[in-house]
Formats: C-alpha cells, sequence, structure tokens
C-alpha cells in the first residue's frame, strides 16, 4: 500500500500491471476524503502525442524501486475512466471511476467528493 507522505516522491515513476507490463507514468495520487488515505492514481498513458490519465485503485499497489505495481491488468487499466493531461476531475465523473473497477463509491453525507487529488 503506497503511504500519504510518498506520494510525492513516486510522481513520474512507471505503473505496471501485476505482470509488471508497463501500463504508463504516475502523475498523481488521489486520497480517499473520508480517510486521507491513498485509493486511486492517475496514469499517463497513450501515445506522446495524445496522452491522458487514467484511473487506477491503489488499494493492493506494491511499491518497488522506480516503480508501482497496481494489480489490475495492462488493458484494464487503459480502458478505465480518463481525463486530459491538463483537466480536473469534475465531481460528477467520480463514481463512474468506482464503477468502473467494481468498487463502492462512498461520498460525504452531504454530498462531499470521495476523492482528492495530493
Amino acid at each position: 500500500m503506497i503511504q500519504a507522505a510518498d506520494i510525492r516522491e513516486w510522481r513520474n515513476h512507471d505503473v505496471v500491471d501485476s505482470k509488471g507490463h508497463k501500463i504508463g507514468v504516475l502523475e498523481a495520487v488521489y486520497v480517499d476524503t473520508a480517510t486521507d488515505e491513498p485509493a486511486m492514481a492517475t496514469v499517463r498513458a497513450g501515445l506522446p502525442t495524445r496522452q491522458r490519465l487514467v484511473f487506477v485503485p491503489v488499494d493492493e499497489a506494491v511499491l518497488g524501486p522506480g516503480y508501482l505495481k497496481v494489480s489490475f491488468a495492462k488493458n484494464q487499466v487503459r480502458k478505465a475512466p480518463s481525463i486530459g493531461t491538463d483537466d480536473i476531475l469534475p465531481a460528477e465523473q467520480e463514481e463512474s471511476i468506482f464503477q468502473y473497477y467494481g468498487m463502492t463509491y462512498k461520498p460525504g453525507a452531504a454530498g462531499e467528493r470521495q476523492l482528492a487529488r495530493r
């Protein structure tokens, strides 16, 4: 599990799937607003001229020397909900990310966002 204190130092490291196939490069980590624990990461993926940020859960991620290994296959992550490299995640799109990975979406009691970028 990636620790909140380590988030900044892991940016720009490779993100690989469970078989070691490179998915892309870690761009940012989103924490769960209820627990302040890392929940999702954005990965820069795609062609150099058409990159986007795809979301992947980090609850079972493993840190290695220069990489973050996630428990999802490269093809699954590449098809995940994404945003542009200069965009922010709209609140109304959060739930679709959790649904894509079969996870429960739990916004705050007053409708607050579940994810916050760190």
